[in-house]
């Protein structure tokens, strides 16, 4: 199930607006996520629309997570570059390069869906 902020986000961009803490606030006492403060120029959501972006949300976090193992698996930037230097002194800036390989490996492991 996708979190609260992430539907409530959606439908902000829906509206053509960006998130803005000043604008909404969420909060849980115990009982569930709830819209605490809503200051938007258009209509706060309420359960049913706010339960139409489950489908989106869900696809949007599952991205997300996809997003963040990828960034952890990859090499440093300076050790990438260093790949890559070292593939084209070698002239392999095609597919046989490490750094292709690399790449290719963690976007394998990790794909988008």
């Amino acid at each position: 199930m996708a979190t609260l902020f992430t539907k409530v986000k959606l439908y902000i961009e829906d509206n053509s607006k960006t998130w803005d803490d000043t604008k909404v606030s969420l909060q849980n006492d115990g009982s569930g996520d709830y819209i605490k403060s809503w200051t938007y120029s258009f209509v706060k959501p309420n359960d049913s629309k706010i339960a139409e972006y489950e489908t989106a949300a869900n696809a949007k976090e599952t991205l997300n997570d996809v997003l963040e193992k990828r960034a952890s698996e990859y090499k440093k930037l300076k050790e990438q570059l260093d790949l890559l230097y070292h593939d084209m002194t070698a002239d392999k800036g095609d597919k046989t390069g490490e750094w292709y390989k690399h790449i290719k490996a963690v976007k394998d492991a990790n794909p988008k869906g």
